[in-house]
């Protein structure tokens, strides 16, 4: 908890912040996760396309160059056991984003990774909604 409130108050946007919620839960699988992120995301305005999309951000051109370095850093990290995070994606992330900016988004994608392993251990399941 004391994670999600020092990001509470990060200056990286809210929707970026989504975005790294919803790809790194679907890296690691957590329905839970990518149901309540995807339907946070949608509140704030995002698009069902980008949404969507999101599992295949480099096959679109829906994503600004500035998110497609977070998306990166967000797969880089969530996968670290697979070959650590490349040089060339932490240069590209600081093209975009200062030092502090870096830090914040490393922490929001290992926040959300620590959330999906415990909605996954503990079996967590997305409400099924009924219509």
């Amino acid at each position: 908890m004391g994670l999600e409130k020092y990001l509470q108050t990060a200056s990286i946007d809210q929707k970026l912040k989504e975005l790294i919620k919803i790809r790194a839960s679907q890296i690691n699988g957590c329905a839970f996760c990518i149901d309540k992120h995807t339907k946070d995301a949608r509140k704030m305005g995002e698009t069902e396309q980008r949404i969507y999309a999101l599992n295949a951000w480099r096959e679109t051109p829906f994503f600004t160059p500035e998110e497609r370095a977070v998306l990166a850093l967000t797969e880089g990290v969530t996968l670290i056991t697979e070959g650590h995070v490349p040089d060339e994606v932490y240069s590209e992330v600081r093209r975009y984003f200062d030092e502090t900016q870096t830090a914040e988004l490393i922490m929001a994608i290992v926040t959300i990774n620590a959330w999906n392993r415990i909605a996954i251990s503990t079996r967590k399941m997305p409400p099924v909604e009924q219509e």
